[in-house]
């Protein structure tokens, strides 16, 4: 484990510095996915001890296949969610609003979020059997820290062991009774700049809880816990934006609800 104390202390001391992402190199370079995702936990840790948070769900990167073939993988990738980093946006708030001086460049992502009722034990699942832990869907948007990479020169190892950019997310308010909506194909609208932009919530792997199974045996595998009230984040329905100053969006799932953020300096 001295390989992934070494690598995750680097990664956090960039992060304090504010330093640009840069892929791991040398000493530094990650062999495989395995060590890269032991650097992201001891990475979690650390960062959970120092700021005194805890882990409040996952989000799943990566889902669509040209992503996924962009940086040379068949699959998505895992980062746990700090419980210090979610906004909630309620009737009475109505929109969040994000700071953009909080971060070095922030992302913003639209996706639907699920919460798990009850913790799912260690197995393989699929999104049939995964559905009956999930008691709620939530309209979300995550917030993603990339740190001004230069995607062009890019590791996906090094990505999983920065927690694969988590860094944050503002969700709407939950919605328990979901079970009668098709979300293989549920509609989604988002409205920025005068503008609009339509996809499914099955633009993500197909169905968010494809993404959640995916998640569950990936957690599984690696011996990490998926416990009740948790959240994951299934993946963005829309192509990431990276807003300026002054910027408002609004991302509505057809007859789930909607959720809104406004950016400011």
């Amino acid at each position: 484990m001295d390989k992934e104390q070494t690598v995750a202390r680097h990664l956090l001391e960039e992060h304090a510095a504010g330093a640009p992402y840069r892929t791991l190199e040398g000493a530094l370079a990650l062999t495989d996915i395995a060590e890269a995702y032991r650097a992201q936990q001891v990475f979690v840790d650390l960062s959970l001890k120092a700021r005194g948070a805890a882990v409040a769900g996952y989000k799943i990167a990566l889902t669509s296949a040209a992503m996924q073939a962009f940086v040379g993988v068949d699959h998505p990738l895992l980062g746990a969610i700090l419980d210090d980093t979610i906004q909630t946006v309620s009737a009475q708030t109505a929109s969040a609003e994000i700071s953009l001086s909080a971060f070095q460049r922030v992302g913003i992502e639209f996706e639907l979020a699920l919460r798990l009722g009850r913790p799912v034990p260690p197995g393989s699942y699929d999104a049939e059997s995964i559905a009956p832990f999930v008691d709620a869907v939530i309209p979300a948007f995550e917030l993603i820290e990339d740190r001004n990479a230069i995607y062009e020169n890019f590791d996906v190892k090094s990505l999983v062991a920065d927690n694969a950019w988590s860094g944050g997310v503002v969700l709407g308010e939950p919605v328990t009774n979901w079970r009668g909506f098709d979300l293989t194909s549920t509609p989604t609208r988002l409205e920025s700049g005068g503008e609009a932009e339509v996809a499914t919530t099955g633009a993500a792997l197909g169905n968010p809880l494809t993404a959640l199974a995916w998640a569950a045996n990936e957690l599984s595998a690696q011996g990490r816990p998926l416990d009740a009230g948790m959240i994951v984040m299934t993946g963005s329905t829309l192509k990431t934006r990276f807003p300026g100053p002054g910027e408002h969006f609004l991302y509505d799932v057809e007859g789930i609800g909607s959720v809104q953020m406004s950016t400011v300096l």
